[in-house]
């Protein structure tokens, strides 16, 4: 009898669960983009259920349907259309399904689908109101293709005000995902096949940091000829190169053959107009470009694009206070800002080392020694930056045989050694000799031609494959 209370306890859960999935069904939308018209949709369906549903309408349906533009979370998207859909990674809160949503816009002609994504982050709030102002303001008889809007992509983050994951795990570290790894791991995975994998191109929307506030503009990894054209198309707006830390949305769309961007735009936890219409006029652009739109960009093309960057640094604790603006150009020598213990009055001054342009930089506030203060865009000669990614990528290519004849023969010898003594040197001394053997037929693997790289490739090496210091900087000094 003391097992009652609980067992109706977990029949009222339930039944809440149930209530709340019919609300979420009937929340479904599909409308036009000039007149809504809402129709009930047919509720959620499980990854078996659609993959059922998809092999039925293919069997059903030979031929593709010219009338529907792209079929996504388990809809057809009818051109001409603007729907309001859900997608959910299945974390439960309370035992509900935490739904997030996801705006479609189909044209009335066929044509590319272009992504936005914001606040993967989710105390970044610009490029929410970014996304909004984008997708309402598309009339389906004037539009191209498709865009997929998805406002907010971290809704647990959202709700809290928090960049993180309620386990305090960083999202835009963990994609393209692993189905069966952590939480966020999860999460990724799912948000990446289910809704990324339709991209033909993206913009995922972020801000600064940690009470910093970025330019607008732009991480792209240059070395990649499709990302690089893509950044081209968003007119004014500055470009950070940069592959990407791993784990970012971006980087992962792009290694699964996707161009993709990371605008930033301004500061967390603040919604500010300038920056929201400065990112809605990039894309805009891109749009036009892209020919998904005929609006012509008002402003004319003059890009600033930086190779290289750097973090300037407080050496002092206290009050930090700047003397500075964001997008000034500064020169080396030139005094950015202050730092005063309020205790003892102690100043001093933090100066520019490099001539450049400031793109990111900390809001007034109490600093420790070592605090990023300025990120500041180094100018360079884009010809000579060119040239020394394409030096390196030729290095790293042709190397890439050599070393591996070396493993290969390194391992031979070591394992044989193994098998004869026990003594690790000997092993050691072994495998050495082997490279060395090895090293003398490098020449002719050097002279053998290589495989023909494919579009896209990069044009230098791979994050990835930098020193894990090297690393840790190129996250640091580039947050996403």
């Amino acid at each position: 009898m003391r097992a009652l209370p609980l067992t109706i306890s977990l029949i009222a859960l339930l039944a809440l669960q149930a209530v709340a999935t019919s609300a979420l069904a009937n929340e479904q939308q599909n409308k036009s983009l000039e007149e809504a018209a809402t129709k009930p949709s047919n509720g959620l369906q499980t990854p078996r259920q659609k993959r059922s549903a998809a092999i039925i309408a293919r069997a059903e349906v030979p031929e593709a349907d010219p009338n529907i533009a792209l079929n996504i979370l388990g809809h057809d998207i009818l051109r001409g259309s603007f729907q309001r859909l859900y997608w959910t990674a299945g974390q439960a809160v309370a035992g509900l399904a935490m739904p997030t949503p996801v705006l479609v816009a189909a044209g009335v002609n066929p044509g590319p689908t272009l992504c936005l994504t914001a606040a993967v982050h989710g105390d970044e709030l610009n490029g929410v109101e970014t996304i909004r102002r984008v997708m309402f303001s598309l009339e389906s008889d004037k539009l191209n293709g498709t865009v997929i809007g998805v406002p907010i992509v971290n809704m647990h983050g959202f709700l809290r005000t928090s960049r993180y994951l309620p386990d305090r795990r960083d999202l835009n570290r963990y994609f393209p995902g692993d189905a069966q790894g952590s939480s966020a791991g999860r999460i990724a995975h799912s948000f990446f096949n289910e809704v990324i994998s339709h991209c033909d191109r993206l913009i995922d929307i972020h801000t600064g940091s940690f009470h910093r506030t970025n330019l607008t503009q732009l991480r792209s990894d240059l070395g990649k000829e499709s990302v690089q054209q893509f950044s081209k198309m968003f007119h004014d707006v500055t470009v950070l190169d940069g592959a990407g830390a791993k784990g970012t949305l971006r980087r992962a769309a792009v290694d699964a053959g996707i161009p993709a961007v990371t605008l930033e735009a301004g500061e967390p936890l603040r919604m500010q107009l300038k920056e929201v219409k400065q990112s809605v006029n990039g894309i805009k652009a891109v749009m036009h470009y892209m020919k998904m739109i005929d609006d012509k960009p008002v402003r004319a093309p003059k890009q600033k694009v930086f190779y290289k960057s750097l973090w300037l640094r407080a050496e002092q604790s206290g009050v930090f206070l700047s003397e500075s603006k964001l997008g000034e150009n500064v020169k080396k020598g030139d005094i950015l800002g202050t730092v005063t213990d309020p205790i003892t009055n102690r100043s001093s001054v933090i100066r520019s080392s490099v001539d450049g342009q400031i793109i990111g930089m900390a809001l007034n506030q109490m600093v420790m020694p070592g605090f990023a203060a300025y990120h500041v865009g180094i100018a360079a000669d884009e010809k000579r930056v060119t040239a020394e990614k394409v030096a390196d990528s030729v290095v790293a290519e042709a190397l890439e045989p050599v070393a591996e004849n070396m493993k290969e023969a390194a391992r031979e010898a070591a394992t044989s050694a193994a098998e004869r003594s026990d003594d690790p040197k000997t092993v050691s001394d072994a495998a050495r000799e082997a490279v060395k053997e090895a090293a003398k037929d490098a020449g002719r693997l050097l002279e053998e031609k290589p495989a023909k790289p494919k579009a896209g490739d990069h044009l230098a090496p791979d994050a990835a494959s930098l020193p894990e210091d090297a690393q840790h900087r190129e996250i640091d000094e580039h947050p996403e």
